[in-house]
C-alpha cells in the first residue's frame, strides 16, 4: 500500500508529489498489485505500508519504507555529487520487518509448526536402525551440522524404528534420515519427509548440497520433495 500525505503535513507541496511519484514508480516497477491509502502517511512524508494476513484474514502492517524530505532540511543535512556540488540528501526509513514479535506471531501461526527448510529450527533427524551404526549417523551428523544446518541425533534412545520416525515427523522435521548397514556400506543415508513420504537412499555430500540449495535459494517444501524425485540410484549418485 502507497501511504499519501496527511492533513497536518510538512514542507512543500511540490517535494510531497516529487516523494510521491518515486514511490508509485518503484511499487510499478515491483510488478506486484499495490493500493492507495490517501492521506495515511507519516507528517515528514509517503511511504510504503507491507501487510501480512492472519489466519482470520486480518491484515497486520509489518514493514514500511518512508521517504523523508524533511529530517534532512531540519537538521541541513547535505553532501557533495560527483561535481562537487553541494547536494540536499532524501532520508529513507526502512523497517523491514516491523516489530520482531508481530512478525514471529504471524509466521508461526501460518506455518502451523511446519516451517520451511530454510527457516527450520529442526531441519534434520538422523535416526539409526541399530547401535551398531551410530559411529556413522554420528559423521553424518557432525558433517551436516558443522556446515551450518540444525540436525540432531538421539544415540540413547530407546524406541524403536517406527517410534522413532513418528516422533520425528511429529515434531516437525523436515527430514528423517535413517540409517543402517546399507547405508554404512554405501555411504548414505535413507532420506523421507515429515510428511512420511520415502526418497530412498542419498549419498551424504549429495544431501549436503540440495540442503545449502534449499537454504541459500530459499526453495518451497514442494519444490524439496521434486529435488528427491530426479531418479536417485541406491549408491545415491544421481
Amino acid at each position: 500500500n502507497l501511504a499519501t500525505r496527511p492533513e497536518g503535513f510538512l514542507g512543500e507541496l511540490s517535494t510531497w508529489d516529487e516523494a510521491e511519484s518515486d514511490l508509485k514508480a518503484a511499487l510499478n516497477e515491483s510488478g506486484r498489485p499495490w493500493k492507495l491509502n490517501e492521506g495515511d502517511g507519516a507528517f515528514y512524508g509517503p511511504k510504503i505500508d507491507i501487510s501480512i494476513q492472519d489466519a482470520l484474514k486480518r491484515n497486520h502492517q509489518c514493514a514500511t519504507i518512508q521517504l523523508d524530505f524533511q529530517l534532512p532540511q531540519r537538521f541541513d543535512l547535505s553532501y557533495f555529487d560527483e561535481k562537487g556540488e553541494k547536494q540536499r540528501p532524501v532520508m529513507i526509513h526502512r523497517a523491514v520487518l516491523g516489530s520482531v514479535e508481530r512478525m514471529a506471531a504471524i509466521l508461526t501461526e501460518n506455518y502451523g509448526g511446519k516451517w520451511p527448510f530454510w527457516l527450520s529450527p529442526r531441519q534434520a533427524k538422523v535416526i539409526t536402525v541399530h547401535e551398531s551404526v551410530n559411529s556413522y549417523a554420528r559423521q553424518v551428523k557432525e558433517k551436516l551440522y558443522n556446515a551450518g544446518f540444525e540436525v540432531e541425533f538421539d544415540e540413547g534412545c530407546p524406541d524403536t524404528l517406527n517410534k522413532q520416525i513418528r516422533n520425528a515427523q511429529l515434531a516437525q522435521f523436515n527430514f528423517i534420515l535413517v540409517v543402517g548397514q546399507k547405508e554404512v556400506e554405501h555411504g548414505t543415508v535413507n532420506v523421507r519427509t515429515r510428511d512420511n513420504a520415502v526418497r530412498g537412499e542419498v549419498s551424504v555430500d549429495d544431501l549436503l548440497a540440495k540442503f545449502r540449495r534449499f537454504a541459500d535459494e530459499y526453495v518451497k517444501d514442494t519444490e524439496n520433495a521434486e529435488e528427491f524425485s530426479k531418479g536417485i540410484s541406491a549408491n545415491g549418485s544421481e
